[in-house]
């Protein structure tokens, strides 16, 4: 089992969302994160006073998929969060090793 972690521009998660639906991605978790890449923030312009934002909003999708639907989910988020331009955000896929549903004790891929 893979675990993978996206990161994404906001107005994207639909998108996203739905793309996962279609490749059978039962569940995910979603965060509002903060954070910056080589962006590394901007600045903007309030009251006519400049100040720099240096934390970006941005969402954070977590997934557990199965070894062989990794490639599927990746290149599904990757189509529908991609803008092409800077700060699109990374996905980041390690390895899991044990999953338990607490309801039901149903371990590993029954699990997911």
């Amino acid at each position: 089992m893979k675990k993978i972690v996206a990161i994404i521009k906001p107005f994207k998660l639909e998108d996203v969302k739905d793309a996962l639906g279609e490749i059978e991605v039962s569940g995910m978790t979603v965060s509002e994160v903060k954070g910056y890449g080589r962006q590394q923030g901007h600045s903007e312009l309030y009251r006519g006073a400049e100040y720099v934002v240096d934390f970006l909003p941005k969402i954070k999708i977590e997934i557990v998929v199965k070894n062989e639907d990794t490639d599927k989910a990746v290149e599904a988020i990757v189509k529908s969060a991609k803008t092409g331009k800077i700060g699109d955000g990374k996905i980041f896929v390690s390895s899991i090793d044990r999953v338990i549903r607490i309801r039901t004790n149903e371990e590993n891929e029954e699990a997911i």
